[in-house]
């Protein structure tokens, strides 16, 4: 059995971390330098960076700071925000980034999602999906959640593997820094229809929502950003209680 993953997520602007709820109302959580650091020596098994003003300001991550973190870190390190080109995932890769996360650019043009599969290889590439549930349904959202579409989750999630994605990140809009716990169906859903990894993103409050969303949302991985920045649920002891829990994990 393949061993589920504990993922801190640094959500950046203006080369600060920053976290909100529900996508907004954000506030500083820290210098990202010093926060990637530390979760690599707690137990961190990888790491998101995410540059959330890169899509809006219509540029790529910042590579200087992709490069500061990864010089501190050795855990898989995936960056994402503002990437639409080959030539972008070239430059983050050689600034240390391990993987790359496509999000707004894919939707826009899915064919990228092939390009960059075909070029770079599908272990690198990860396609991060925001969405919110509306009426019972699931529709995706763009530009760090700004944009509303008419595209389902579930059609979306089966396309992005079909073209070459290795991973899915799905931030469930609805949940994202409430602290209720993740969105398990949904993600029980996906991970039922395909065949990639799912990591679990938006609503971790608790050590027992890390341990619902492996059981019950048959996540591959958890994200999760304001109960690691503020020191609320270490990693080490989540890691532990989910070892209790039979939940395969390294420690």
């Amino acid at each position: 059995m393949l061993t589920k993953r504990i993922i801190p997520c640094l959500d950046i602007k203006n080369g600060r971390t920053v976290k909100g709820v529900n996508f907004v109302n954000l506030i500083d959580a820290g210098d990202p330098v010093e926060l990637a650091k530390a979760y690599a020596k707690s137990g961190a098994d990888e790491l998101v960076f995410l540059d959330i003003a890169a899509t809006l300001e219509n540029r790529s991550a910042t590579l200087d700071l992709v490069y500061k973190v990864a010089e501190q870190i050795n855990i898989p390190f995936t960056v994402g925000g503002g990437i639409s080109s080959e030539e972008h995932v070239d430059k983050l890769l050689k600034n240390g980034a391990d993987k790359i996360s496509i999000n707004s650019s894919a939707v826009k043009r899915p064919e990228l999602i092939n390009e960059l599969s075909n070029k770079f290889g599908n272990q690198c590439i990860v396609v991060a999906i925001d969405a919110k549930q509306i009426d019972g349904e699931w529709y995706v959202h763009l530009a760090g959640g700004t944009i509303p579409t008419d595209i389902k989750l579930f059609n979306w999630a089966k396309e992005v593997e079909e073209r070459g994605a290795g991973e899915i990140l799905f931030t469930s809009m609805n949940h994202d820094g409430t602290k209720n716990g993740f969105a398990n169906e949904a993600l029980a859903k996906l991970s039922d229809l395909v065949n990639i990894p799912i990591i679990a993103s938006g609503g971790a409050g608790t050590i027992q929502h890390f341990t619902d969303t492996f059981i019950e949302g048959k996540a591959d991985a958890a994200l999760a950003a304001s109960v690691f920045h503020f020191g609320e649920i270490p990693i080490p002891e989540l890691k532990r209680e989910l070892k209790n829990n039979d939940i395969a994990i390294r420690l």
